[in-house]
């Protein structure tokens, strides 16, 4: 707040002038009694004197009361400390002088400090709202931004390279960004972008998908056959929302999701146990396993969601009842603390090697042992799953949490030996998917504050909250201590036992500078969403302002180092230096989940509200069985 003078002091409230003078009651009333001889005759009044003299009274009360109202706006104090003085004549006015007679010394406007001032705006809720709802209308421009760069150069291609302006297949050639974009224009409201991409799913993808030749089983059902699924719902399938009218019918979606996921099937038929194979080659409905015979934990165990609701919706149970003896045999399997290893094999049925890590290829085995759960609304066949989850988070909180040094930092990090090896301090920005699954599974989607009146949280899950809020803390210093803001791919935290020198972020005004080390390798950003999913996640459940505030300067980062004036939107190379070497390349995942978890983060909590749908991991919405109101409305 300006601390520049006042336009008035305390010399204009009381410098001797008589017209000013502050005189008491009794002696105006005295004065008035020894005039006109009325002292001489007080004793000597007839009723009707009395009345008269009671009327005058009246009069000059209710005349200096009306004063007393009109000088309210005489000396108005605004937000930002200054004073208007429109109304000042009024004092020297008719009514003035009685203003002056029993008005206080104006009182200074408060000195507000930063913090109060956000509280105030807060509590004004026009302010407030249109804050969020244009900030949220800045999200959808960039998305159209995106999409325009994408449509203009790169059609049906699975990504646009942005720089350079053109298309490139890298996930199968299945148009990965037109189905991943899908249900996130659905959401926005964006129904031109609704019809283009649509209206391609319906005239070109099951070519493609008849067509094509090998894809990853985990990334075609995460992207595609998500995206697929999460349209027809957003448009009025299986009765749900209805957010758009525009493109093909839902049945389109559901029909197309089916002659992909009966392809998808061979990864497991090929399998000789019930793990699948990590590769489909779709032209011939074959699977095959990866060049080193392994399947990465993290894909294996992360098709459920999908694969459940598409059984539900089609009533056809083989799409289920493959995808579930997965969970149902690694139930069975050897852990440490809930802790599993990142790769498992097709050929044994176990888990291979020692190397437990929450980053790449361990990440997503934790976030839908819980979601899955969860979708199946908590169906008592299905409770294994939240067993090895809580199993599974008491691990995570016993071997692989620390704090960093000097400033505390609490960070998730890795055991490539297993249990009885080192620890590694590192950290992959995949990770800051927890927060937002931690919270998820303390409160199961509702608000702290309904869960708490409830009494529906436990010790575990009090603890499982209070580990969440720190990590989103450290996942949101990965970005703030670098100098454009944005996060790197991986980084490493200094404790007692590792430290390097020289490989800070960039920002030496970051409180943290000293606690996260970034290796020149590692400083590339991929437009990643884990820690604005987490932002989303925990802004609905604990409803802190803060997470809002932290995804809102994540946006503006993204904004000012990633934008192409050409369209679309670019990795970056090293998010340390200025300006950031560029990687030109915009991820399908920054249209299907950084840009919509943005966009949901800055709308109202009742809209696709976590009580009722649960994201799979590429943020595609499914609702949950039996949720009421989930297939209706948001």
């Amino acid at each position: 707040m300006s601390s520049s003078p006042l336009p008035y002091s305390v010399k204009d409230v009381s410098y001797d002038n008589a017209k000013f003078r502050h005189r008491s009651l009794t002696k105006v009333v005295n004065r008035m009694l020894l005039s006109h001889k009325v002292k001489r005759n007080c004793f000597t009044w007839s009723t009707g004197k009395f009345l008269a003299m009671m009327m005058i009274f009246g009069l000059v009360y209710l005349f200096m009361s009306r004063a007393s109202q009109d000088s309210s706006g005489a000396v108005r104090s605004t937000i930002d400390g200054r004073i208007d003085r429109d109304d000042d004549k009024a004092v020297a006015d008719g009514g003035g002088r009685f203003k002056k007679f029993w008005s206080k010394t104006p009182r200074l406007p408060p000195n507000l400090s930063p913090d109060e001032k956000v509280k105030l705006s807060v509590n004004d809720p026009n302010n407030y709202q249109l804050r969020w709802v244009s900030r949220q209308q800045k999200v959808k421009d960039a998305f159209v931004h995106a999409w325009s760069g994408y449509k203009k150069y790169a059609m049906g291609y699975d990504e646009l390279m942005p720089l350079s302006k053109h298309g490139v297949d890298g996930l199968g050639g299945l148009g990965a960004t037109v189905v991943d974009s899908l249900d996130t224009a659905i959401i926005m409201g964006l129904d031109d972008i609704v019809s283009e991409a649509g209206s391609w799913v319906e005239t070109q993808l099951s070519d493609r998908i008849n067509q094509k030749g090998q894809v990853n089983l985990f990334e075609t059902t995460i992207r595609v056959l998500g995206g697929l699924l999460s349209a027809y719902h957003l448009t009025g399938g299986d009765g749900g929302m209805r957010l758009s009218k525009k493109g093909p019918q839902p049945v389109i979606y559901l029909n197309t999701a089916k002659n992909l996921a009966d392809r998808l099937l061979s990864a497991f038929a090929a399998s000789p146990t019930v793990i699948p194979y990590s590769d489909v080659t779709l032209r011939d409905s074959s699977g095959h396993p990866a060049p080193d015979g392994l399947s990465s934990t993290s894909e294996v165990s992360t098709l459920q969601l999908e694969f459940n609701y598409l059984s539900m919706v089609s009533g056809d149970p083989k799409y289920s009842v493959e995808a579930m003896k997965v969970l149902e045999h690694m139930k069975g399997l050897s852990k440490v603390e809930g802790l599993v290893p990142i790769y498992i094999s097709p050929q044994t049925g176990e888990f291979h090697g020692e190397n437990i890590r929450l980053g790449s290829r361990g990440d997503s085995y934790y976030e839908y042992l819980l979601k899955v759960w969860l979708q199946q609304g908590t169906s008592e066949n299905v409770t294994y799953l939240h067993e090895m989850y809580i199993e599974a988070m008491k691990g995570v909180r016993n071997l692989l949490v620390r704090k960093s040094v000097p400033n505390g930092l609490v960070f998730v990090g890795e055991l490539p030996y297993g249990a009885k090896g080192s620890f590694s301090p590192k950290m992959d920005h995949l990770v800051c998917f927890l927060p937002g699954t931690l919270a998820l599974g303390a409160t199961k989607g509702l608000t702290k504050e309904r869960a708490l009146k409830g009494n529906l949280l436990t010790f575990e899950d009090f603890e499982n909250l209070k580990l969440a809020e720190d990590l989103a803390h450290t996942c949101f210093e990965m970005y703030s201590v670098t100098s454009t803001g944005l996060a790197p791919e991986i980084a490493y935290f200094h404790t007692e036992d590792y430290s390097e020198e020289g490989l800070g972020g960039g920002n030496k005004s970051s409180e943290y500078q000293n606690d996260i080390i970034i290796k020149h390798a590692d400083r590339h950003n991929l437009l990643r969403p884990e820690t604005v999913e987490s932002l989303f996640v925990l802004y609905r459940i604990t409803e802190n302002e803060k997470y809002r505030d932290w995804g809102w300067q994540i946006f503006e980062a993204f904004e000012r180092y990633t934008k192409v004036d050409s369209g679309g939107y670019t990795s970056l190379d090293d998010v340390t230096s200025l300006p950031p070497r560029t990687r030109d390349k915009m991820e399908t995942f920054f249209l299907g989940e950084t840009l919509k978890y943005l966009y949901l983060l800055f709308s109202d909590s009742d809209f696709i509200p976590l009580d009722k749908f649960v994201f799979n991991t590429e943020a595609h919405p499914i609702p949950i069985k039996g949720a009421a109101g989930a297939t209706k409305s948001g």
